[in-house]
């Protein structure tokens, strides 16, 4: 029986925090109608569907990749690793994966498909998408609690006018990625 492996990745369009991967083994014509890209689910059934896939999957794992590694090899490639280690942390090993997107690097001896908005095409994608938006979402909110004038508590690291208007007025903090464009330049009145 061929296993195949969904890998996704959550916080890559974020100021601050790591970007964390899932890779997910459903088992073969598993269904479940409430599973879908993490991003239009709300996020109360997020946290229900993450509890159910880590019951009823083959294998899980997730991975985390930093902010500092983010600015060291880019977030495009940091994204990569998260999920080349969710892959490495599998308890099954997969014959193929399916990665969300369109870019990946070869996983050593397992073929993969790039698929644009695999998320919404694939369970197994969809899947690792609320595993790894979910895992990443309760580290936001323990690093909110460190840093609360930022508002990662609701938006996650993500560019709002609320976490722009915490870095004007206390700057950035340890968790941002310096390697990203934290605030937009100033445009001149001349």
């Amino acid at each position: 029986m061929n296993t195949e492996a969904g890998c996704d990745e959550a916080g890559r369009g974020c100021l601050a925090g790591p970007v964390v991967a899932a890779a997910v083994i459903l088992p073969v014509g598993y269904k479940n109608k409430h599973i879908d890209d993490s991003k239009k689910i709300p996020e109360k059934l997020r946290y229900e569907l993450a509890q159910q896939i880590k019951q009823d999957a083959l294998a899980y794992a997730v991975a985390v990749v930093d902010h500092k590694k983010i600015d060291s090899i880019n977030i495009l490639n940091a994204s990569i690793l998260a999920m080349h280690h969710a892959v490495d942390k599998l308890a099954l090993r997969p014959d193929f994966l399916l990665i969300d997107g369109n870019r990946f690097k070869p996983y050593p001896n397992i073929k993969h498909l790039c698929v644009i908005k695999g998320d919404a095409t694939y369970m197994s994608i969809a899947a690792a998408s609320l595993l790894a938006k979910t895992y990443r979402d309760d580290l936001m909110q323990e690093m909110h609690k460190e840093f609360p004038y930022y508002g990662w508590d609701k938006n996650k690291g993500y560019p709002t006018m609320l976490h722009r208007d915490g870095i004007r007025k206390h700057g950035a903090c340890k968790y941002h990625r310096k390697s990203f464009t934290l605030l937009p330049p100033q445009l001149s009145l001349f």
